[in-house]
C-alpha cells in the first residue's frame, strides 16, 4: 500500500477537491483507492450519526469501501477549530487511534490518501497538531497551496516546518479552484507567484489547478504517473 498525506497552507485551500480528484484519477487507472478524513468539524447530524461533507466526497471518489467511522473517526458538529470542538464534545483526539483506523485498510488497496484538517499546525489536542499526525503516519506529503495574496509566505513557512521534522514532501499543487461556493477571480500575477514558489521550494510543482478545473480532467493537470504512481 502506498499513501500520501494531503495538507494545505490554510483552511478552504482545496484539500478535499485535490484529494478527491487524485482518488478518481487513480481509480480510473485501475488502482484500488481509499481516502481518509480523520478529523472533521462542521458535520451534519443524520440518522446514521454525524457526517462530514468532505469525508463523504472522499468516500464517493474512492473505489474501496470502509465503515464511515473508520474514514472519519473524529466528527464534530460545530464548524470551529477541531481541538475546541473536541473539548466542547468532551472528547480528546487521539492520534494513535487514528493510525489504528487507517491500519484497518484492506490489504489489497493500492493507494491511500489521508486529508488533514485546516493548515499544517492546526491543533488537534492540547499538545499535538496536524503536523504530529502526519509525522506519526509517515506518509509522503502533498502540499496544496491556495493561490491568493499571501500564499508565498504561507507556503514557505509550511514547507520549512515540514522539513524541520524531516518529512518527505512529494510536491506541491497550485490551486485556484473555488472552494465552498466561493467565487474566485484569478490571482493577480499568478504565473509570477508560481515561479517565485518554484524557485524557493525544494519540492517539485505537481500541477496547477485553474479556477475552472473539473476533477475529471485532473489527469491532464497533474502528472500522476510521474509523481504519484
Amino acid at each position: 500500500m502506498k499513501g500520501f498525506f494531503i495538507t494545505a497552507t490554510d483552511t478552504d485551500a482545496g484539500k478535499t477537491f485535490i484529494t478527491a480528484g487524485l482518488l478518481q484519477v487513480l481509480s480510473r487507472l485501475g488502482y484500488k483507492t481509499l481516502g481518509f478524513k480523520p478529523v472533521a468539524s462542521g458535520c451534519v447530524l443524520t440518522q446514521q450519526g454525524l457526517r462530514n461533507e468532505d469525508a463523504l466526497k472522499l468516500i464517493n471518489a474512492a473505489n474501496t469501501a470502509l465503515d464511515y467511522p473508520l474514514i472519519n473517526p473524529y466528527a464534530f458538529e460545530p464548524a470551529i477549530a477541531p481541538h475546541i470542538a473536541a473539548q466542547q464534545a468532551g472528547v480528546t483526539i487521539d492520534l494513535e487511534s487514528i493510525a489504528a483506523a487507517i491500519h484497518q485498510c484492506p490489504e489489497d488497496v493500492d493507494y491511500v490518501f489521508i486529508e488533514g484538517v485546516g493548515g499544517w499546525l492546526v491543533p488537534l489536542n492540547a499538545q499535538q497538531s496536524v503536523a504530529d499526525l502526519a509525522e506519526l503516519l509517515a506518509f509522503p506529503i502533498i502540499l496544496v497551496v491556495n493561490m491568493r495574496l499571501g500564499c508565498i509566505n504561507q507556503a514557505l513557512l509550511t514547507a520549512q516546518a515540514m522539513e524541520q521534522k524531516g518529512l518527505t514532501i512529494t510536491g506541491w499543487i497550485a490551486n485556484q479552484a473555488p472552494q465552498n461556493n466561493t467565487v474566485y477571480k484569478e490571482m493577480d500575477c499568478l504565473q509570477e507567484n508560481i515561479q517565485s514558489l518554484q524557485s524557493r521550494l525544494s519540492a517539485p510543482l505537481l500541477g496547477i489547478i485553474p479556477n475552472n478545473a473539473e476533477q475529471k480532467n485532473f489527469s491532464q493537470l497533474i502528472d500522476v504517473e510521474k509523481y504519484i504512481v
